[in-house]
């Protein structure tokens, strides 16, 4: 099984978060290709998709946006996962509610689930807002544990299908 993870990230958080959800699907087994969603192209030849998204404002990064949209028709045929990352404190531990329109994104495409992880800011942060928020919220918030369990999860679901 082919799985496209395509994710959208202006500091590299979710970059790395998607490397990680891609380093897991690869040790279940599954072929993996990992790339910016602004560079994805098509789908053909993949079986299924994660797309994952920084949150900024409670918005979706826009190039994840701008792929769910695009292909939202194949989407709807294949298993997919929506990935948000952007809380840059410990609450992404718990369940964290998609934002209005990652839900309705859910809806149009037929995603099988959604998950919030923390974020990450680094202290160097440059542009309004995010160096302001940098001087009291710089850190790394990805829980490396809790992306196996969930990516390990998506693995075993594409397993039985």
């Amino acid at each position: 099984m082919r799985v496209l993870i395509a994710y959208g990230s202006k500091r590299g958080g979710t970059a790395g978060l998607a490397e990680m959800i891609g380093d897991e699907l690869e040790a279940a087994g599954l072929d993996t290709v990992v790339k910016p969603a602004r560079d994805a192209g098509n789908l053909d030849g993949f079986d299924s998709v994660v797309i994952a998204g920084a949150l900024y404002a409670k918005r979706w990064h826009h190039d994840a946006r701008h792929f769910a949209r695009r292909h939202a028709a194949t989407l709807r045929s294949l298993p997919v996962w929506l990935v948000s990352s952007g809380p840059l404190d410990d609450s992404a531990a718990g369940v964290i509610p998609p934002v209005k329109h990652v839900a309705n994104l859910m809806s149009q495409i037929g995603a099988r689930g959604q998950v919030t992880f923390g974020g990450r800011l680094e202290r160097s942060a440059r542009g309004f807002p995010a160096s302001a928020m940098a001087k009291t919220k710089a850190g790394d918030w990805r829980d490396r544990s809790h992306v196996r369990a969930w990516a390990s999860a998506v693995a075993e679901e594409l397993g039985r299908a």
